[in-house]
This record gives structure tokens, C-alpha cells and sequence, in this order.
């Protein structure tokens, strides 16, 4: 089942909240575990709901999973699509500034498809900006996406936010963005979703000497 099926669902039943939480706690053992396995020592990004970001105790919430999970927050990536963000825009910044002085990283998603206010932009508590697919899905043969993606991406570093593209497919969709300045990028060119087993195998076979995960 596609997310975009059953999110909406959880959304509207209000069981986005519990499944928000249980997909945090998953990812951050997971990640612990990795470290620990010397496999990684990477941020696993985990994408947050407005439902959730409303929630009184989220930060308590995130806080608690660190603790039980021991894994330290500059190992903890939370992404929020813009127009989520821009729904209650005062009390998320709060949040997110919170999480941020906390050592989490803190992403916009699906850059450039809602409505961000660039005098919000600039105060929002955020690291890194993701550029919606639909900005890269043409690139390569459309002059109009390509200026907006080259916008963005220059809207991105000059406020010193590191840049993420988006649904890249193709090889020439890489060449096109890494012409105009992107360093850093996601996609299906560079792998399908990969179970927990599979990518622990892959992460293996990258760090051919350490031990095995308990």
C-alpha cells in the first residue's frame, strides 16, 4: 500500500500519532544499531506529521526515544513537508527550534510546492531543504524546471541550508543537477527502498571488516 493511500487515512483517525511514534522509536534503534555494528555513521531521516508536531508532548515524546534508544540527536534527521509547516507556521517553528537546539537536524520537504513566505524562510529552524521531484522529473528537456531548480538551489545556499534534490531517476538527471551546483541527492538511480536486512547486507559489503550485527 503506497503512502499516499494510508497516510491520509491515519491523518483524518488521528492514528498518524501513534504510527509517527513507533516509526521514530524503529529508526532510531535501527540506526543505533548500525553504529553500533560499525556499519554507519550516518542521520536517519524520519518524516513528522503536522498531526504530530501539534502534539503537547512531542518534544518530550522525540526526547524519550533518544533516551531509550541511546542514540545521540546529530544521528536523528526530521523532515516536514512545507505545507504541513506552513499550516500553523508560529507553533511549528517553535517546535522545530526546540528539536533543532536539541542537535537534530531539521528538513523542509517537498521544497517548492507550497507557499513559504521567504520573510518565514529565513527564521525557520532548518538545515537542509529538499527540492520537490516534480522540480526534477523534466529538468533535463524543460528550460522552466531547470530555472526553478537552479533558484532554489540558490536560494538554499545563500541562506547556508545544504540542498536536496529529489526523485532522481536518470543519470542525466544527475549530471544536470550536480552542473548546476547540487551536492547532494535521492532517488531511484541510486537505489529502490531497501528492506532493513537488505540494506544492512549493502552497508556490509561497504565496510567489509566489521563485525557482524548481533
Amino acid at each position: 500500500i503506497m503512502p499516499n493511500n494510508f497516510i491520509p487515512i491515519a491523518e483524518q483517525t488521528g492514528l498518524i500519532v501513534p504510527i509517527g511514534e513507533w516509526v521514530l522509536r524503529s529508526a532510531c534503534a535501527q540506526n543505533k544499531a548500525w553504529i553500533e555494528a560499525g556499519l554507519a555513521q550516518f542521520r536517519v531521516a524520519v518524516n513528522i506529521s503536522l498531526h504530530q508536531v501539534q502534539q503537547p508532548d512531542f518534544v518530550s515524546i522525540v526526547e524519550q526515544v533518544l533516551g531509550e534508544t541511546k542514540l545521540h540527536p546529530r544521528f536523528l534527521e526530521l523532515e516536514i513537508t512545507e505545507t504541513a509547516m506552513m499550516q500553523d507556521i508560529d507553533h511549528t517553528r517553535k517546535v522545530l527550534g526546540q528539536l533543532k537546539d536539541m542537535g537534530i537536524t531539521i528538513t523542509i520537504d517537498d521544497f517548492g510546492m507550497g507557499y513559504t513566505s521567504l520573510s518565514y524562510l529565513k527564521e525557520l529552524p532548518c538545515q537542509s531543504l529538499k527540492v520537490d521531484r516534480y522540480f526534477v522529473k523534466d529538468l533535463v528537456v524543460n528550460s522552466y524546471d531547470r530555472a526553478i531548480a537552479t533558484a532554489l538551489l540558490a536560494l538554499g545556499k545563500g541562506l547556508n541550508l545544504s540542498v536536496v534534490a529529489e526523485g532522481i531517476e536518470t543519470e542525466e538527471q544527475r549530471q544536470c543537477l550536480r552542473s548546476l551546483g547540487c551536492e547532494e541527492g535521492q532517488g531511484f538511480f541510486f537505489s529502490t527502498p531497501l528492506s532493513v536486512d537488505d540494506l544492512t547486507k549493502l552497508l556490509k559489503q561497504a565496510n567489509p571488516t566489521c563485525p557482524p550485527l548481533k
